[in-house]
């Protein structure tokens, strides 16, 4: 088992000659706890806080973590998501998991690409986000969805503590995402 990844799916463990039988044993010996459907995590592995981020991208891995768990990562807002907020490219499926909670974006081909960050969400194990400066403009152009007050907080706090380059890394992302005429008054705003 030790050859095991400290997350894996059910794949990863039959290809270890692990059969399903092997792994209900293993869960009621409590060697591995079963994170979401088809994705267990060996007891023995590193403790963290982010097993839903483990869990959805062992599930989604081509899924970015946006919207608001992507803000709380950055700590530009002190809310814990009640689901794990994630972005795939327009025209993909949207992935269906019933645990943990997703709330799933569709993101244009173009764009879904840019700024994306690697966190690391335990010790050896990333999962994809977008950066501070790309979860802020999502924010401001999403605002509806999210709430006003959330974006306005998320882009005070991101001034705050981006230093020097954060404007113009807002502007720059703006400009790709053709939201420049939302986050330029907002951040004239903030800034007054």
């Amino acid at each position: 088992m030790t050859t095991l990844p400290s997350t894996f799916t059910t794949a990863q463990a039959r290809q270890m000659n692990l059969s399903p039988r092997d792994l209900a044993t293993l869960v009621g010996d409590d060697a591995i706890v079963e994170l979401t459907r088809g994705v267990y995590r060996r007891t023995d592995a590193p403790e963290t806080a982010h097993l839903d981020l483990l869990a959805v991208h062992t599930r989604v891995p081509r899924a970015v973590v946006c919207g608001e768990s992507a803000l709380a990562l950055h700590e530009l807002i002190d809310d814990i998501p009640a689901a794990v907020h994630i972005a795939v490219p327009r025209g993909t499926r949207r992935p269906a998991i019933a645990y943990p909670p997703i709330v799933v974006a569709q993101y244009a081909v173009a764009t879904f690409e840019l700024n994306i960050a690697q966190y690391e969400a335990a010790p050896g194990e990333f999962v994809p986000v977008y950066d501070a400066a790309r979860s802020v403009v999502d924010a401001m152009r999403h605002r509806h969805r999210i709430g006003q007050t959330m974006a306005l907080s998320a882009l005070g706090r991101y001034l705050r503590t981006s230093g020097p380059n954060g404007v113009g890394d807002l502007q720059h992302i703006a400009r790709e995402l053709n939201a420049l005429s939302i986050i330029r008054p907002a951040v004239e705003a903030v800034l007054a």
